[in-house]
């Protein structure tokens, strides 16, 4: 009877030469022609890059990085899809951890993977991840309320998205007077050179229905604490206000709703602001947007 054995790798433990054809990941930092030694690291190397990348997903392994018999390596997300078969060779993978590569992965230095949006900072290889959740270049989510809208960008696209795809109404100024017939309308103001989305829809607030409208800028939290904004409903002489802080669309709308952060209007007031019949939603919400000095 045969017997297979395992071929022999190299001494680093790593045997990369099966070619494999991959399709470019989304979270692959810029790479350059040329290896730099910085000081506390290689800045760029395409051959430790590619040592680092799964061969299954392609995209950059973090500890545990495991490899089979034969030194073909992938990441732990991926040695679980493939039912711990090794997609080169074959062999049973086992629990054999690359220490040595995720030793060389400490002494490198690598770009934010939203470089290319703005981000230029370098950072240890293992700090990367944590930073990139966080960093303020990093794409935002579509700010559609009412929607498990699954498109990211950043403001100039996903101004065009809401425009084109959800049929948004775009107004400029820094002043609204609308009048809303139905729940959930959603509107962008275009003022002082930014977005800002206005909401309006209906909730449940404990067991009372309520309508709520508030204001989110497009872009983070830094730049929404720039400014203030103003709302106002009312009728008969009589009237509610709110005066606040547009949240940053890094807050969904749920989030933001769900914080009672903006102009909350019971129902039974949003009817009678509404007319004489108290049976058709006829509301009109002003505002201004102002920036602070």
């Amino acid at each position: 009877m045969l017997s297979k054995k395992p071929l022999e790798s190299n001494s680093t433990g790593l045997d990369y030469e099966v070619k494999m054809s991959k399709v470019e990941a989304n979270n692959k930092p810029a790479r350059s022609g040329n290896a730099s030694i910085g000081k506390h690291g290689l800045h760029s190397s395409n051959g430790v890059y590619e040592l680092l990348e799964c061969l299954v997903c392609t995209n950059l392994m973090y500890p545990p990085i495991f490899q089979c018999p034969n030194g073909h390596t992938l990441c732990s997300n991926c040695k679980l899809k493939v039912h711990n078969t090794c997609p080169t060779c074959r062999y049973e993978l086992g629990n054999i951890r690359c220490l040595a590569l995720e030793k060389v992965a400490e002494s490198l230095e690598v770009p934010c993977r939203f470089q290319s949006l703005g981000c230029h900072d370098i950072f240890p290889y293992y700090s990367k991840l944590k930073h990139e959740q966080h960093c303020r270049f990093r794409s935002y989510n579509c700010p559609y309320a009412g929607s498990e809208c699954s498109v990211t960008g950043d403001i100039q696209t996903l101004v065009d998205h809401l425009k084109d795809d959800h049929k948004v109404d775009m107004h400029d100024g820094c002043t609204f007077n609308h009048r809303y017939v139905k729940s959930n309308p959603h509107e962008v103001f275009n003022c002082f050179g930014r977005q800002f989305c206005l909401h309006f829809e209906a909730f449940q607030l404990g067991t009372a229905p309520v309508y709520m409208a508030f204001l989110r800028l497009m872009g983070d939290e830094k730049e929404a604490k720039k400014f203030s904004y103003s709302l106002e409903v009312g009728a008969h002489s009589r009237k509610l206000t709110w005066q606040g802080i547009p949240r940053s669309i890094r807050d969904s709308h749920r989030k933001v709703r769900d914080s009672q952060d903006g102009l909350i209007i019971p129902r039974n007031m949003a009817l009678y602001f509404s007319g004489s019949d108290k049976e058709e939603l006829k509301l009109r919400v002003t505002g201004r947007i102002w920036k602070e000095e």
